[in-house]
């Protein structure tokens, strides 16, 4: 199971290869950034907003955790997407609003959390409403898991478009030992 200070290095190390990632997206022509580039999500546009759907839909339902965290209060009987594909604006300055709000949340609940917390199971449903049970750790690594593999594809979708998005080794924010 994770520590808790292994899962606040996970959401730095998320917010700040968002912050690089839109940095990078925004070199591109708006175009571009919508151009079907034969990727799961279709364009670099449709990968970077389907990141802000799947973690949408994760904070409604980490917000049903028992323990009430004040970080998921905005996501407590909120509108829970029900597609992998909702739509969070059409360019990349509102999806960005919607990345960095998302970012500053999970940085947040990394904050609150105690290792009682992470060992806690979870009752939630999928968006086809098959019900799970899983321990909250899991779930979180799951989340920065999912965004690292899909930041990935972003990368190299910018790579072929030609822009250069820089290291993305976690290795960069790890602090070295004493």
């Amino acid at each position: 199971m994770p520590s808790c200070a292994e899962l606040k290095l996970l959401a730095a190390y998320n917010a700040g290869m968002n912050r690089k990632l839109y940095a990078a997206a925004a070199r591109l022509p708006e175009e571009e950034l919508h151009a079907d580039r034969k990727a799961f999500f279709g364009s670099l546009f449709g990968t970077m907003n389907h990141l802000v759907a799947a973690d949408t839909i994760w904070l409604t339902r980490f917000a049903q955790h028992p323990a009430a965290f004040a970080a998921l209060a905005a996501f407590r009987d909120g509108p829970v997407p029900s597609d992998l594909r909702q739509s969070y604006g059409s360019d990349l300055p509102t999806l960005q609003a919607h990345r960095l709000r998302l970012d500053q949340t999970i940085e947040a609940l990394a904050a609150e959390l105690r290792p009682e917390h992470v060992e806690q199971v979870l009752v939630y449903r999928n968006t086809r409403g098959t019900a799970y049970r899983k321990r909250f750790g899991d779930l979180l690594l799951h989340l920065f898991n999912h965004q690292t593999h899909h930041r990935g594809q972003a990368s190299t979708l910018l790579t072929q478009a030609g822009v250069d998005i820089g290291v993305t080794d976690l290795l960069e924010i790890v602090p070295d030992a004493d």
